[in-house]
């Protein structure tokens, strides 16, 4: 493979540095994937943009994801505008008295609501934040709480989309028995996730102290604003003036309808969304708590408001294309090689590959080019199996966590009501603490 060796660095680090500074990310995100073109062939970077933003448009996950995502926005909204989610917060409202139980009783929703990780960043966020807004929880500190119980928990249970999805990469890609199984024997040693999902109680608490960017969301959620500067209000925000408050079933047998349909349907959360919103329909209808044209202009506007996270991921798969021109995965992986031994191996790939899916914004198309890579490397050095594939499952669930224009990120903070920038940074230090102590239980148990 054609290889810029370090240089194919560069572009990620531009994306990196112009987001922290700009606190812009489909700008970053373009500006990066420019850069990148310009290395590959500077005369053609029209050409180049053009096919690759056709290439991405065209690409069926994609698809799935702009139908999965603008069709939740439309589900929420009309949660939103039907007063179902103020029935919803009503009814917590009564049974939560405190700061510390708003985000504990968030956290559970996590743990419980656990088949999608879009399901979690959304239908939770959206549920919870006028809730955490009473108790002047900042939006950050709730997007982080949402967005450590998206993929983290997703990858710990045998039947959720992340499960179903890398079960099957391991089957394809010839590891002995079945693939299930082995993902299965695999979910103790996805430290990551553990260590991710049990900080989050300890923050909660205030046993672990708000950092940084978190520190000063916190305080001016204690000043009265929940809401950072920059983010805007949607069709998923909550108006509580004049609403109605219509049954609590009314928001219940939509999300329960969401869940089990999901399931029902073989962990596909696209037809999952597709029952619930006729559901959500024929409740309103039968009814009669909106009329017919503000039920589809609600519906519309709330597709609309997904515009912007979509956007951005479709940037991130336009940078990632380019970073797999320049061979990004194929230098880092060949660069730390040598130290890939049957002790080292779990926790150089787990840094590794969470350094990638981190950089590149890709949690699942990257997993399938590197799996057939490191399964046959832990073959050859004699390594512990399950525990490399557990690292190498924790990096991608880092990656998610994480990175600063991942799907879970964006969707946590469009959710939660806060831009993707304010949402990644404040989450950073935790995930770093976490991704920190995993590393080291990596680096023990390989030894072990």
């Amino acid at each position: 493979m054609d290889t810029f060796g370090p240089w194919s660095l560069f572009p990620t680090l531009i994306v990196l540095l112009m987001a922290i500074v700009t606190r812009r990310t489909i700008e970053s995100l373009m500006t990066g994937a420019l850069v990148g073109m310009l290395m590959l062939d500077p005369g053609s970077v029209v050409t180049q943009l053009s096919d690759t933003l056709l290439s991405v448009l065209g690409n069926d996950i994609v698809t799935w994801i702009v139908l999965v995502c603008g069709l939740f926005g439309s589900l929420i909204a009309l949660l939103v505008r039907t007063g179902g989610v103020l029935t919803f917060g009503d009814v917590m409202t009564r049974r939560i008295h405190g700061r510390r139980q708003s985000l504990l009783t968030t956290w559970v929703l996590g743990l419980v609501i656990f088949v999608d990780d879009y399901l979690n960043a959304l239908a939770i966020s959206a549920s919870m934040k006028k809730i955490t807004d009473r108790f002047k929880v900042s939006r950050e500190m709730l997007a982080y709480v949402v967005d450590s119980t998206a993929a983290p928990i997703c990858i710990l249970v045998p039947f959720s989309t992340w499960a179903v999805f890398f079960a099957g990469l391991l089957e394809d890609n010839g590891a002995t028995g079945n693939g299930m199984g082995l993902y299965i024997e695999s979910i103790p040693y996805m430290f990551y996730a553990w260590v991710a999902a049990a900080v989050v109680p300890l923050v909660a608490m205030g046993w672990i102290p708000a950092i940084g960017p978190m520190k000063r969301a916190e305080a001016r959620a204690a000043a009265g604003q929940s809401m950072p500067d920059g983010a805007e209000e949607s069709a998923l925000e909550v108006d509580e003036t004049n609403q109605r408050r219509p049954h609590l079933l009314n928001f219940l047998l939509p999300i329960a309808s969401l869940i089990f349909f999901t399931w029902y349907f073989d962990i596909d959360i696209l037809r999952g969304v597709i029952v619930a919103l006729a559901v959500t329909l024929a409740l309103i209808f039968s009814q009669r708590l909106m009329s017919f044209h503000a039920v589809f202009d609600t519906a519309l506007e709330g597709f609309k408001s997904m515009l912007m996270p979509l956007g951005t991921l479709v940037a991130g798969f336009t940078l990632k294309e380019i970073n797999d021109g320049l061979g990004l995965t194929h230098y880092v992986i060949t660069t730390l090689e040598p130290l890939m031994t049957a002790q080292m191996l779990p926790a150089v790939v787990f840094v590794t590959m969470a350094f990638l899916a981190f950089a590149t914004g890709s949690f699942w198309g990257l997993f399938a080019v590197a799996m057939p890579i490191v399964l046959p490397l832990a073959a050859s050095v004699g390594a512990d199996m399950p525990l490399v594939i557990g690292a190498l499952i924790s990096a991608s669930a880092f990656g998610s966590h994480a990175c600063f224009y991942g799907d879970s990120t964006v969707l946590s903070a469009q959710g939660s009501g806060c831009t993707p920038m304010a949402h990644a940074l404040t989450q950073l230090p935790y995930s770093l603490i976490a991704a920190t102590l995993a590393t080291l239980i990596f680096l023990t148990a390989g030894h072990l």
